[in-house]
């Protein structure tokens, strides 16, 4: 079983192995995992290093990583590569984790880790819904889904930024929606959308009966980043630290075993918004990361510039935001194809009144 394709969402800086504390734990995996919370490693890249290093060992019939050397590495991903034939971002994010493995948990640092080739990524264009689209899908969402799916299409959030939103992070005064270290541990400042301000103020009402009912019966508290709860220890109970789109039970947290109320889950919306999809007669293979990438292209086509989506985004490179000028190279007001300046010679008429023309039949 193949485990996602996500690159890791939040990176700590490279630490020597000699400056970190002595492992504590006795199995393998548990060491791992212990070494990647000391580093502040997010809970999704844990859960994904744990999956590979744990397909590395079974592939290998249960021999200790210790016990194996550069060609293991290589034979496991040639597999991945030959056999699996996974996505390169997927070849990379295993390669990681074993190095991870190796380098940070195990202590070896040899030759053969960095002479292990990582896979050429492709860039790939998005897939990108046009605005009546996007009607259609948020007319078929209903309550907190149809509000999620417009704030992502509204600020290019990604999905896990959205859902891990604190009623803190909203300032309607200034109109802002402050992301709290987003992919790559960064944070920025987004434009909250009008059109949304009161559904919004509508969502923290529900939270905030949430908020009372676990206040009133004791369970109050959800999840604070890093060392913050043991700095703040009210702070996780307070009003102001709670999620704006809440999970509607409790569920016990995996690293602590506590129980507290978590963040709505991204596999419920991810299912919602990929029923709506259908039902809307769409066969683009959307999901709720289109929503980024419609953002950023409709803001494109609409004349912002390309610096100006990047920091939006949030992306460290402009080349990154460079893959949504696509759109701009065709469609209205781009490149023509000679077949259209050909028919419209043809039909005796400019090339802007057979457009026209053509969309009129389209539409009817």
């Amino acid at each position: 079983m193949l485990g996602p394709s996500t690159a890791p969402d939040r990176v700590a800086p490279p630490v020597p192995v000699a400056a970190l504390p002595p492992l504590q734990s006795k199995r393998l995996l548990d060491q791992l995992r212990e070494r990647i919370r000391f580093l502040h490693y997010s809970r999704r890249t844990e859960d994904a290093y744990v999956h590979w290093c744990r397909a590395y060992i079974r592939f290998h019939k249960l021999q200790h990583p210790k016990d194996l050397g550069g060609d293991a590495v290589e034979a496991f991903l040639s597999w991945l590569a030959d056999e699996r034939r996974v996505a390169s971002s997927t070849h990379r994010q295993a390669l990681s984790a074993l190095l991870f493995l190796y380098g940070k948990v195990l202590g070896v640092n040899l030759p053969w880790m960095q002479e292990i080739g990582r896979p050429r990524s492709q860039r790939r264009i998005p897939v990108v819904l046009t605005r009546e689209e996007l009607g259609r899908v948020f007319a078929l969402l209903q309550g907190e889904h149809a509000l999620l799916a417009q704030l992502l299409y509204g600020t290019g959030l990604r999905i896990t930024e959205a859902l891990q939103l604190r009623v803190k992070d909203l300032d309607f005064a200034h109109r802002a929606l402050i992301v709290r270290q987003g992919k790559g541990g960064k944070d920025r400042v987004l434009m909250l959308p009008e059109a949304l301000q009161a559904q919004l103020k509508v969502q923290l009402q529900c939270s905030h009966v949430l908020w009372s009912s676990d206040q009133a019966a004791g369970t109050g508290g959800v999840e604070m980043p890093d060392a913050l709860e043991r700095k703040y220890p009210r702070a996780g109970a307070s009003w102001a630290w709670f999620w704006v789109f809440p999970q509607d039970h409790h569920s016990v947290d995996p690293r602590s075993g506590v129980v507290r109320r978590h963040h709505l889950y991204d596999q419920t919306f991810q299912r919602a918004f990929k029923r709506a999809v259908q039902r809307a007669g769409i066969h683009k293979p959307a999901t709720p990361h289109t929503l980024r990438h419609s953002f950023a292209t409709h803001l494109l086509q609409d004349g912002y510039d390309i610096r100006t989506v990047q920091d939006l985004l949030g992306h460290s490179d402009v080349s990154t935001t460079m893959i949504y000028t696509h759109v701009l190279k065709v469609g209205g007001g781009a490149v023509r194809s000679p077949m259209d300046t050909m028919a419209a010679r043809s039909a005796g008429v400019s090339l802007e009144a057979y457009r026209d023309s053509q969309e009129a039949v389209i539409r009817d």
